[in-house]
């Protein structure tokens, strides 16, 4: 490809709004291009990788069974209420105004609904579907980059199975799949346990790639051996434990006491861990005619509730209390809320384990400026329930106690999950096993962004002067500058060596530019980041020498012209 014939719109200055470094840098290396908030169009240079991530994304699904499909962007607002997912996923949908139609988010119900048109026998069975597919999910603040738009491009496969121990091994085959993937496409990775959030179903582990600009915080222990997000994380910390002094509960004034720090300040205490904080949450009801449930969530006061694990243990339409809906429940506002005599009797209490059977607690009195010291879970709280109920810290030790915790931001590049059979009994896809008994179908779902891998790679592969590509998501293997074009001769030169090099399977991008100086030339080049650069200039050539320089590390080598294919090879692979 000649660069003057090739849309490449770097760009010198960083973009206004752009943090992360790979939202700068592929704007200014002319790979993306902001059309609206969320949404860019992908320039020429950014569709080929894209198009060499899906390659090897489509030669991995295909190497364990994958029948690759397109289905619509459009899917029918029924389809999403047989599953109830129309109110899970709530705004982030894009709704069809006048129409019963939504723009897809992800494809469980359209590929569950052919499932069920096809495959009626355990005879059909295992299968592994996919596609490479354009999503759309209304975020309501979309940032760096196509790190978290509102349009982007996701590989999403799906398994079906007559058995469970059928879905651990396709869940296995896509694990391994992925492995393959996102090391061909020159990521360093690693894979946390994870919530399946909206998606629903049992083991979910997501693939991560550590960057600060990632919005997933992962917790990882010290020796490696613990990978998790933080949404579903776990560590040991001892208990609050009973100091046994029995002593009866009482009430007292706290003027203008809203939060935890003010409560310990007011008491003169530095150690929280016995105030108990207080938080309501509502599970709305699911039909017409039942009562929404109502629940406090009791933690530490130098905890925090982890709102992801309040979801699977009390359902994912679960939300925090509105702060009219705090004083009907429970008798008082934020700040003065706790365990004992709430205003709505029919309120489940659970709190964290680090509390169980704690004694000596403070917490909110249900009235405001008031809290209850004293307080004895065991004595005083009949029916309370015990759950990990707790953000993990940083320092904390792993459950088996043998290394500490760090907490760091990720990247999610991959996502695979164990469905099970919300959606196949939700949407009737069934089918006779030998013994002619009707089942539903067990299903696994196995998504990658496309746009994230291409983000990431980036991320982990830049320096001050521009992205570093290398490996088989390079856009090109070979750069050819000419930095003097206007002698015909070594014009002609260049010509004939990017033919050669083009027939020898070097990816060539040649800048043939006209009426530009070296000095921008070799900017562009930097910020593009073809792994190695070919530099043709006035003396060297005159020699009989053609410049090599490699971009991740800035080796330069002179070689000859007739050497030039075999040096680029050596350069190319080298370590």
């Amino acid at each position: 490809m000649r660069l003057s014939k090739f849309i490449v719109p770097t760009k010198k200055e960083t973009p206004n709004d752009a943090v992360a470094a790979s939202h700068i840098l592929s704007l200014r290396a002319g790979l993306f291009r902001l059309l609206t908030s969320g949404v860019y169009s992908v320039l020429p240079l950014g569709l080929i990788v894209k198009n060499k991530v899906e390659k090897i994304i489509r030669e991995e699904m295909n190497a364990i069974g994958g029948n690759e499909f397109l289905l619509p962007a459009l899917s029918p607002n029924e389809l999403w209420d047989e599953t109830g997912r129309l109110e899970d996923f709530g705004d982030i949908i894009f709704r069809i105004k006048n129409r019963e139609l939504v723009l897809a988010p992800t494809h469980e119900e359209v590929f569950t609904s052919i499932a069920k048109s096809y495959i009626n026998s355990y005879k059909h069975l295992p299968q592994m579907w996919y596609q490479i597919q354009t999503k759309f999910r209304n975020e309501a603040r979309p940032k760096s980059g196509v790190l978290r738009g509102r349009q982007f491009t996701m590989k999403d496969a799906y398994s079906f199975d007559a058995t469970w121990e059928g879905l651990d091994k396709s869940y296995e085959q896509q694990d391994a799949a992925y492995r393959k993937i996102f090391g061909r496409c020159g990521l360093k990775f690693f894979s946390v346990t994870a919530s399946s959030g909206a998606m629903g179903g049992s083991k979910s582990e997501e693939f991560m790639v550590e960057s600060d600009a990632g919005e997933d915080l992962i917790a990882i222990s010290e020796d490696g051996k613990y990978f998790s997000n933080i949404e579903v994380a776990e560590s040991f910390i001892e208990k609050v434990g009973r100091k046994d002094s029995n002593l009866k509960y009482e009430e007292f004034h706290t003027p203008d006491i809203k939060s935890i720090e003010e409560l310990a300040g007011f008491l003169g205490i530095t150690d929280k861990s016995r105030l108990a904080k207080s938080r309501v949450f509502v599970l709305p009801a699911k039909a017409e005619g039942e009562k929404d449930k109502f629940i406090l969530a009791l933690v530490c006061g130098d905890d925090e509730v982890n709102e992801t694990k309040m979801q699977k243990y009390f359902g994912a339409n679960i939300r925090p209390g509105h702060p009219e809906e705090l004083l009907a429940i429970t008798g008082a506002d934020a700040g003065s809320i706790g365990p004992i005599g709430l205003k709505n009797k029919d309120v489940e209490i659970v709190a964290d384990f680090r509390l169980q059977d704690s004694d000596e607690l403070v917490s909110g009195a249900n009235k405001n400026d008031y809290h209850i010291k004293n307080i004895d879970f065991k004595r005083d709280v009949p029916g309370i329930k015990y759950q990990d109920l707790r953000v993990v810290r940083e320092g904390e030790l792993t459950i088996d106690k043998t290394s500490k915790i760090r907490i760091t931001k990720a990247i999610e590049v991959g996502h695979i999950f164990k469905l099970g059979t919300k959606y196949s009994e939700s949407l009737r896809a069934v089918f006779l096993d030998k013994d002619g008994k009707e089942n539903p179908v067990i299903m696994g779902s196995y998504g990658i962004g496309v746009e994230r891998v291409i983000a990431s790679y980036i991320e982990q592969n830049h320096d001050e002067n521009g992205i570093i590509w290398e490996g088989e998501i390079a856009p090109f293997g070979v750069l050819l500058i000419n930095i003097t074009t206007q002698n015909p001769e070594i014009t002609k030169f260049c010509g004939e060596l990017y033919g050669k090099l083009s027939a020898d399977n070097f990816e060539v991008l040649y800048d043939d530019r006209e009426d530009l100086r070296p000095g921008f030339k070799f900017k562009d080049a930097d910020l593009i980041g073809i792994p190695v650069q070919g530099i043709v200039g006035e003396k060297n050539f005159r020699d009989g020498k053609i410049e090599l320089k490699r971009r991740r590390t800035g080796e330069r080598k002179l070689v000859d012209s007739k050497d030039v294919a075999v040096e680029i090879k050596n350069m190319m692979n080298a370590r």
